[in-house]
């Protein structure tokens, strides 16, 4: 919603945009890691820049990228992607009571572009839906320079990265940089005992159902780590799941 007068004109759009400014470099690389992956593994330039514009959504792209490849049937990618993506289901249901009151299409617009520090920031900064209407213009314009900047610094080095990868001769390994970059990006996600658990098996359930065919061991291990951490955070304390 950045492109309206009334949001990218306030001045709590710039203090969104200087919240989101200190990690904007981390996601900036992460895009351009994901950028080189989608050219080295087999996409056309032309299809990796519409999966950046239209897809917006680098953990899913990620887990895509080999199903397409692989010529998967559509159903197994779009369920890939959802599980994936099953985090903003959460996130829309709780920023719905902030946005109900805008018109549809700004409701899409602004679900489409947050993403994950785009949400935590918002919600750090407010912590209860807006009561007047000044309030409403205050919050959405605070959302809108957050994923402002999410934006520009997935989107352009993202396609630097379709840029470079596209350049640089296969025997350089590129291929691999962005499964590099979502193991660093793993590991310092992983900072509760359920998130470790969670990685720990779906890790190994993907290792042994590795046979399956068109990557489904990706899909039943993301389903077995979140059936089991739902199933164990039911049973433990919150002080021992933290």
């Amino acid at each position: 919603m950045f492109f309206l007068p009334e949001v990218h004109r306030h001045p709590a759009f710039r203090e969104g945009m200087r919240a989101t400014a200190p990690v904007a470099p981390g996601i900036a690389a992460w895009a351009l890691m994901t950028g080189v992956a989608m050219v080295r593994s087999g996409m056309s330039p032309l299809e990796a820049v519409a999966m950046t514009l239209f897809v917006y959504a680098g953990s899913a792209q990620l887990a895509a990228i080999p199903l397409i490849m692989a010529g998967a049937p559509a159903w197994v990618i779009w369920a890939t992607a959802f599980c994936v993506n099953l985090r903003f289901v959460v996130f829309s249901l709780h920023l719905r009571q902030y946005l109900m009151h805008l018109p549809r299409w700004r409701r899409l617009v602004n679900g489409f572009l947050t993403a994950d520090m785009s949400y935590a920031l918002f919600t750090r900064r407010f912590a209860t839906p807006p009561a007047t209407h000044e309030e409403q213009r205050e919050q959405e314009s605070y959302l809108a320079g957050n994923y402002f900047m999410t934006w520009m610094a997935w989107t352009g080095a993202s396609l630097v990265g379709v840029v470079v990868g596209n350049a640089v001769p296969a025997a350089w390994g590129l291929g691999f940089a962005g499964v590099l970059c979502l193991v660093g990006i793993l590991c310092s996600l992983a900072n509760t005992r359920l998130r470790v658990v969670a990685a720990a098996v779906s890790g190994a359930v993907a290792v042994a159902a590795y046979a399956l065919p068109l990557k489904l061991n990706i899909v039943v291990a993301i389903g077995v780590a979140v059936m089991l951490c739902f199933w164990l955070e039911g049973r433990m304390p919150k002080e021992q799941a933290a």
